[in-house]
């Protein structure tokens, strides 16, 4: 059965999925990027992101390529596919990722404004859903056609799911990392009343992971 995952997501200590201050040069926000220092230095994130050989194998790797098995669609927010706002700007944006994305399957961005899908080398073709989580989800699984759905993000994009509870599994890479300012992941949101328990906690020396099931 078809799955909803998040996977390698990373926070800050204190809860932060982003820093404060983002924009187009810094998509991430201030001290963003520091909470992703465990991913970029995997194999998987060379072979997969950056098209080359190299990374490190381990723990941190061991849990990147889970993300990435059985996946067969996933879900973005809009802020994850660009960095503009309102209406679609005619600037022939096309991702954060150049031609040829990471994801490889069919691709739902949520977004209240409409247009036509953008097809990309190596199997990644954008869709854009106009009408909430719950059409972009069954589409998504109609694509993934039995395998899993990754939801890749961001921030309010998890929030509205896990509180529609819809999200069957979820990994977070908590980072040594403090922010203090920015986007909150789970402020205001109780898991546990929402059937969620933490299943699985795993150290490195990069990020301490915790995969968190409902059910």
């Amino acid at each position: 059965m078809s799955k909803l995952r998040v996977n390698s997501f990373s926070i800050s200590l204190d809860g932060y999925g982003a820093g404060p201050d983002q924009s187009l040069s810094n998509p991430l926000g201030v001290g963003g990027p520091a909470l992703h220092g465990w991913m970029t230095k995997t194999r998987t994130f060379h072979q997969r992101v950056l098209g080359k050989d190299g990374g490190a194998t381990g723990p941190d790797d061991d849990f990147a390529v889970r993300g990435f098995a059985n996946v067969g669609a996933w879900i973005l927010g809009r802020n994850m596919f660009s960095p503009s706002r309102g209406a679609w700007p005619d600037d022939g944006w096309k991702g954060w990722w150049g031609d040829n994305p990471p994801y490889h399957t069919d691709v739902f961005v949520l977004t209240h404004h409409a247009r036509a899908p953008i097809e990309m080398d190596g199997g990644t073709t954008f869709h854009f859903v106009t009408s909430g989580i719950d059409d972009a989800l069954r589409l998504a699984k109609a694509s993934a056609n039995g395998r899993d759905v990754r939801l890749g993000g961001g921030i309010s994009t998890i929030r509205q799911y896990l509180q529609a509870q819809l999200i069957d599994e979820m990994h977070l890479a908590i980072s040594p990392v403090l922010l203090g300012r920015g986007e909150h992941l789970l402020a205001g949101i109780d898991l546990p009343a929402l059937g969620y328990t933490c299943a699985q906690s795993v150290a490195s020396p990069e990020a301490t992971h915790v995969t968190i099931l409902r059910g």
